[in-house]
C-alpha cells in the first residue's frame, strides 16, 4: 500500500506538535508494510537534518506560494509558519502523476487540502483529513489570531477556491480524523453523512525506556539539582509560556530551587523576543531558561522530560496535547489547562492537575503540589504511563489508520 500525506509546512529547524503526529503515524504504517511519501512545501535552504528522510521515508518537496497582497514581511513569515492559506500549482501536478498511489491523506485544510481533495477524485482514490490545530473547537481568540495579518491585506487567493475544492474540503472527505471528542462531535452534527473519527495521536512509549538524564545534563548543566518544571512546544502566543512566566515568581518565592525551560522552536519572532526581555526585567535569567528547539526525539530532549519534576501544558488551545503523552511515557507527572485535548487525556488527581488560566491560583496550587509531594505525583505519573502504553502506543494505532485505509479502497473499488 502507497500513501501520500500532505502538510501544509515541514521545516525541521520548527519542528511541532504536527510533524511528531505525523512522524509516529507513519513510522507505524512503516512498520506495517505501508509506504508513505510526505509532501512538503520547498525550503529557501536545505535542512541540515530531516527526520523524515532519517527514518526512511520518501520526501517530496513541492513549490509553493501565499496568495496574499499587502502583508508586512514579518506578517508573511509569520503567516507561513503557522496557520497561512498557501497555494501550489506543482502539488496538484505531482500528486496526479504520483505512481501506484492507492491513498491521499491530507493533514492541512484549505487550498492544501484542496488540490488533495480535487487530485483523489479526479485519481478515484480515497481522500482521508486529519485535523491536528482544530477547526470548530478552536477558541475565538485563537481564530482571531490567524485572521488578524489579513486585516489590511489582499487575499486575491481565493479566486482559486473553486476550482480547488479548497472550501469543500471537509464536506467531501472520505474521512475525517480528529483527536479530541468535542471536535469530532461538532463536526458529526455540522456534517452528519461524513465518516468522522476520533483518533488519537500516539507514542512510541519503548523510546523512552532507556534513560537520557545524562545527555540532557550535558547539554544543560544548569538543571543540576534543579527542580525542572518543563514546557515544550514551540514559542507562540498560542502555546502561551508568557503566562507562565508572569506566574513564575511566585512559584520561585515558595522553591528557590525551582527552574522553569520554556523548549521549542521560535514561531514568533516578536513573542520571543518580549518574553526574553520580560525574563530580563524580572532578573530571572538563572530561573528560566529558552533554549530554542530540540530535534525530535534528540536524547537531550527525551531526557529533560525524563528529569522534570512537572511537564506544564499552559497553551490557550490544544487539539490533543501529544506532549502529555510524551511526558507519560518518560513516568513525569503533567498539569495542563482545560483545553479540549487535555480534558480527554487527564483525569484530575489520578493521572494529572488541570488548572484554569482565568485563576493563577490553580496553577500555583498544582505546581507547588508536585514540586512537594514527590510521591502522589509519581503515582500520578505511573497512572499516566500504564494509560499511554494501553490506548496510544503508535504501532496499535497505526494498526486502527491501515484498517481504515484498506477499508475506503474496497469502498472506491466497489
Amino acid at each position: 500500500m502507497e500513501t501520500a500525506h500532505l502538510l501544509r509546512k515541514y521545516n525541521p529547524a520548527e519542528w511541532g506538535g504536527t510533524e511528531t503526529a505525523v512522524k509516529q503515524l507513519v513510522d507505524g504504517l512503516a512498520e506495517l508494510k505501508v509506504k508513505s511519501a510526505i509532501y512538503a512545501p520547498t525550503l529557501p535552504k536545505a535542512p541540515e537534518t530531516d527526520p523524515f528522510a532519517a527514518a526512511g521515508h520518501s520526501i517530496k518537496r513541492y513549490r509553493a506560494f501565499l496568495p496574499v497582497a499587502g502583508l508586512s514581511p514579518d506578517a508573511r513569515k509569520q503567516m507561513i509558519a503557522v496557520g497561512g492559506n498557501i497555494m501550489s500549482f506543482e502539488l496538484f501536478h505531482r500528486l496526479l502523476f504520483h505512481r501506484k498511489l492507492e491513498v491521499i491523506h491530507s493533514h492541512a485544510l484549505n487550498r492544501i487540502g484542496g488540490i488533495g481533495l480535487t487530485v483523489a477524485k479526479a485519481r478515484k482514490v480515497p481522500f482521508l483529513l486529519t485535523i491536528h490545530g482544530g477547526v470548530l473547537a478552536l477558541p475565538q481568540s485563537v481564530k482571531d489570531g490567524f485572521t488578524k495579518p489579513l486585516e489590511k491585506a489582499f487575499e486575491w487567493g481565493k479566486v482559486f477556491g473553486p476550482f480547488i475544492r479548497s472550501r469543500k474540503v471537509l464536506e467531501e472527505a472520505d474521512a475525517i480524523l480528529t483527536c479530541n471528542k468535542l471536535e469530532a462531535e461538532l463536526l458529526q452534527k455540522k456534517y452528519p453523512d461524513r465518516r468522522v473519527i476520533v483518533h488519537p495521536h500516539g507514542v512510541p512509549v519503548a523510546s523512552y525506556y532507556q534513560d537520557h538524564r545524562a545527555a540532557a545534563l550535558n547539554a544543560f548543566p544548569q538543571i543540576q539539582g534543579r527542580k525542572l518544571c518543563l514546557v515544550v512546544g514551540r514559542i507562540d502566543p498560542v502555546k502561551n509560556q508568557g503566562w507562565v512566566l508572569e506566574q513564575a515568581p511566585s512559584i520561585l518565592a515558595k522553591h528557590p530551587n525551582a527552574l522553569f525551560m520554556f523548549v521549542g522552536a521560535v514561531t514568533d519572532e516578536l513573542y520571543a523576543k518580549a518574553i526574553r526581555k520580560e525574563i530580563k526585567r524580572l532578573g530571572l535569567e538563572d530561573k528560566v531558561l529558552m533554549p530554542g528547539g530540540l530535534p525530535p526525539g534528540a536524547p537531550e530532549l527525551k531526557g529533560l522530560i525524563q528529569s522534570a519534576k512537572v511537564l506544564i501544558v499552559p497553551s490557550l488551545s490544544e487539539t490533543f496535547g501529544l506532549v502529555i503523552l510524551e511526558a507519560w511515557a518518560a513516568n513525569t507527572p503533567v498539569i495542563s489547562t482545560k483545553n479540549s485535548g487535555a480534558v480527554d487525556l487527564i483525569r484530575e488527581g489520578e493521572n494529572g492537575c488541570l488548572f484554569d488560566l482565568n485563576d493563577p491560583a490553580t496553577f500555583a496550587q498544582a505546581v507547588d503540589k508536585m514540586l512537594s509531594h514527590c510521591a502522589w505525583a509519581e503515582q500520578l505519573a505511573r497512572n499516566g504511563h500504564e494509560l499511554a502504553l494501553r490506548d496510544y502506543d503508535t504501532l496499535r494505532l497505526a494498526e486502527r489508520v491501515k484498517k481504515l485505509y484498506a477499508e475506503l479502497i474496497e469502498l472506491k473499488h466497489r
